[in-house]
């Protein structure tokens, strides 16, 4: 999910650090460290085994019980059977201190002989570092070959992270050993080491579908964030980009407003329905979001009705009551060509005569530009007086789902959102940006084709989904 977004989130990080390694490098004030390089992704991660640590360490904290009679009893006799241990230590003394002599350093030949071609490939790495001038120019000239002369000459220009790209790509290992810096003298992050970075970062964006006001903020957040930093390590310049892109996100995607959950609560205790009207284009899901949801709030307990408000189309009356059947719900329809806005009347009614928790208005896709279509909407909305408008768009569509929100939200006033495919955005850019340039949330994600493939939209989620290298949906707490 996202992955072509974390991508360009990740290559910005790697750029930047390189950045600074090349200018460090050319300043002589770079140095090898002995430690692990954390990958971008591996930093989320970090806060979460820290905090499960010190979780374990307060229940450690705990008084423990008084251990029973019969386990004390039990350690007296095993300390009275020490002396046995000893004897047979006593017999065998010798094969003792071969144990300690069998470090990993004293390979048995049979071993040497087995992979010796392992040993020279792990002597060879140790000595591939740039940095390791001294021991490379020493093995130059014992060998006194040209040519491999030349070759180390051009591997001391690499840079860490090109120096064995398989295993740079191994997306298993969240930490590689080696390729640790640090900087003699400690070096800050500057404009002029963002500028270039931050301009492909937005391009990248616009590419992805992200709105142009949404790249923009990004990239003039993280920007802010970023400048001034000082950097002791080469982990320093990871972690600094990761929390500057994940901070800069997080503004765009926490648009605050009530759930719909917590709106049917509040309408329930006032003896009301809560009515939602859902208005979008065709193709987008609309429909059969309409049963996913009638599917969500039946099984919490509440008793949801349908409105087959869309009179206009050939088969949609059809189309949604085959939902409400399957997922047990009434339908309040009328005749094709019947007018949308008295359809969504006597669902309203129906559901107040009845004691019916929800109401969900089912209306007719219509382009954003078709006036005659837009004008019936607004008559509906007239007529069921809403609690909740919601625009349903397809999230692969990005910019256009976009662009289509903006256009009804300034024709309608929609309260929110809901994205449908969610589960196949590889891009990210329609549920980046689309909340915040209506300045509307998003209520609700769909994750899949059945009906219970749906679950209520959360920001705390969704930053966890953009900065995760774990491509799998997470489950809803």
């Amino acid at each position: 999910m996202f992955e072509s977004l974390k991508k360009k989130f990740s290559r910005t990080s790697e750029k930047l650090e390189e950045e600074l390694i090349e200018e460090a490098e050319a300043e002589d004030n770079l140095k090898e460290e002995s430690g692990s390089r954390f990958s971008f992704f591996s930093f989320g991660r970090k806060k979460e085994e820290k905090k499960e640590e010190a979780e374990e360490d307060d229940d450690n904290l705990l008084p423990q019980a008084e251990e029973p009679v019969e386990e004390a009893q039990a350690e007296e006799e095993t300390v009275e059977e020490v002396p046995a241990v000893e004897e047979s230590v006593e017999e065998a003394p010798e094969e003792v201190k071969e144990e300690k002599k069998s470090r990993f350093w004293s390979r048995s030949k049979d071993d040497e002989e087995e992979a010796p071609e392992e040993v020279e490939e792990v002597k060879e790495e140790k000595k591939s570092h740039f940095w390791s001038r001294s021991k490379d120019d020493d093995k130059q000239e014992e060998s006194g070959d040209e040519e491999d002369s030349e070759e180390a000459g051009e591997e001391k220009k690499s840079h860490f992270w090109s120096r064995n790209k398989d295993k740079k790509d191994d997306s298993d290992d969240e930490e590689s050993s080696g390729g640790i810096f640090s900087f003699v003298r400690e070096k800050t992050i500057q404009e002029k080491h963002v500028e270039d970075i931050l301009f492909e970062l937005e391009m990248e964006l616009l590419q992805g579908d992200v709105a142009m006001e949404v790249a923009t903020d990004v990239v003039e957040s993280v920007k802010e964030n970023l400048v001034g930093k000082k950097i002791k390590r080469s982990n320093d310049i990871t972690e600094y980009t990761y929390y500057a892109l994940k901070d800069a996100v997080y503004d765009i995607i926490n648009i605050p407003g009530k759930s719909m959950t917590e709106m049917l609560e509040e309408k329930k205790a006032q003896g009301e329905p809560l009515v939602v009207m859902f208005v979008g284009i065709n193709g987008t899901g609309k429909t059969t979001t309409i049963g996913k949801l009638a599917n969500y709030y039946l099984k919490k307990g509440y008793t949801p009705v349908i409105a087959a408000s869309d009179t206009f189309r050939a088969g949609a009356i059809e189309q949604v009551t085959h939902h409400a059947d399957n997922v047990g719900v009434k339908i309040i329809k009328h005749q094709k060509g019947s007018d949308p806005a008295a359809v969504a009347f006597d669902a309203v009614e129906h559901a107040r005569a009845q004691g019916k928790e929800l109401v969900l208005i089912d209306t007719a896709g219509r382009m954003q530009t078709n006036t005659n279509l837009m004008d019936e909407m607004k008559k509906i909305k007239r007529v069921s007086k809403p609690d909740l408008v919601i625009f349903v768009g397809d999230a692969i569509t990005g910019n256009d789902a976009t662009e289509q929100a903006r256009k009804f939200n300034e024709a309608i006033d929609i309260d929110g959102v809901i994205l449908t495919k969610a589960d196949a955005d590889s891009k990210g850019g329609a549920s980046l940006s689309i909340g915040y340039v209506i300045k509307k949330p998003i209520m609700f994600l769909g994750v899949g084709q059945g009906y219970d493939d749906i679950m209520e939209y959360d920001s705390e989620w969704m930053l966890n989904q953009l900065f995760s290298d774990d491509g799998e949906i997470a489950e809803e707490a």
